[in-house]
């Protein structure tokens, strides 16, 4: 019996008509603006990341394996766009699907997860900065990113080998959905809410409030300085809400009284605006843990000096190459200074030895 319910069900998500509007206005803009502006900002993240990790400082670890993880989400948002584009219909591999599903959904998990590492990392340093040293290590950093990736891949075979293609009632191909939803995503949900999103919230909580009374504490710190610690852990205690929170609610509320196709055509829209929001956390990740700290933008403005430098030595050196070799041109061109060599050549070795909490 209860196998012919499950039957009935998945035989009734091929009947099923949505209204898919907002894939054909909304969700196209937004792919598009994550993928123009969250691209070159995941790079430069990615090197400041690398700096760190020079540094021999683990922050970088996570935030290169954070950065890695929004990278792989907006390379697959090209496929995505098409999808929404052709009426939510799949003309791809099956297993192509599978992939980008995958990428999409597992993304938000590992970024939540190295959010935490984050924040843990950072309450550690300020709230504990002589104890539990061994957890501040590249070592531990590495450790624990291989544990995230790991639990991850497992989920993401478990889906891999679950998730099947399924057709709407205009016999489109629909990509890693199900209206309504199948039995076996009810604890799947369950798990991605409690141990996904509700359990990191109040880890992540509980860092950044540690962190707000030390500082607050601290007669040694700069009144403007606590204001920029104050506004980095509100904004980020802010946009993991705006970002994870509509959309782990709504899994729950499908999860508790989705059986038809009705509720799932009047949930859609708002399920899939939920599901846009977790891709704002691509753009948001490298402005708060990377373009947000005064030393970042040092780094850049450093890097941006020593490339205009290096353009500058490139026309001189194609010029004199073509000059005639005197006495006279080889006295000024052994006069150069030293001085014009790239100073973020000299500079990269010698990142800020003091973590200051906008590295961490």
């Amino acid at each position: 019996m209860q196998d012919f319910l499950q039957n009935a069900t998945e035989n009734n998500s091929t009947d099923c008509t949505i209204n898919h509007s907002i894939h054909q206005t909304l969700s196209p803009t937004i792919y598009i603006f994550v993928f123009v502006v969250g691209l070159p900002a995941n790079c430069l993240s990615l090197y400041y990341g690398y700096l760190q990790i020079r540094a021999k400082n683990e922050l970088g670890i996570y935030l290169c394996n954070l950065t890695i993880a929004d990278l792989f989400y907006i390379f697959s948002l090209p496929f995505w766009l098409q999808y929404v584009l052709q009426h939510d219909n799949w003309t791809y591999d099956a297993d192509l699907c599978k992939i980008c599903g995958i990428l999409l959904y597992e993304n938000i998990y590992i970024s939540v997860g190295f959010l935490c590492c984050i924040s843990i990392d950072r309450y550690l340093a300020v709230v504990h900065p002589f104890r539990f040293y061994q957890f501040r290590t590249i070592k531990a950093a590495v450790v624990v990113s291989i544990i995230i990736w790991g639990k991850e891949i497992l989920m993401s075979w478990f889906f891999f080998k679950k998730v099947e293609i399924s057709k709407d009632a205009e016999s489109h191909t629909i990509c890693f959905e199900h209206y309504p939803i199948k039995n076996w995503e009810h604890n799947i949900n369950y798990y991605r809410f409690f141990a996904g999103f509700l359990f990191p919230f109040f880890l992540l909580l509980f860092s950044y409030c540690g962190i707000l009374r030390v500082v607050c504490k601290s007669h040694g710190t700069q009144k403007k300085t606590k204001i920029q610690i104050k506004r980095l852990v509100s904004s980020t205690v802010v946009i993991f809400l705006v970002c994870f929170g509509p959309y782990h609610i709504l899994l729950v509320i499908r999860s508790l009284f989705e059986k038809n196709c009705m509720f799932a055509g009047k949930i859609f829209n708002i399920y899939h605006f939920s599901l846009l929001l977790t891709s704002f956390n691509c753009v948001a990740d490298p402005v708060l843990y990377c373009f947000s700290s005064e030393s970042t933008y040092q780094n850049f403005v450093k890097m941006r000096d020593s490339s205009l430098t290096c353009l500058r030595c490139l026309k001189t050196k194609t010029k004199v190459s073509y000059q005639l070799k005197t006495p006279e041109t080889l006295r000024k061109s052994s006069s150069v200074p030293v001085d014009e060599e790239p100073e973020l050549l000299n500079k990269l070795h010698t990142v800020n030895e003091m973590k200051d909490f906008s590295t961490h």
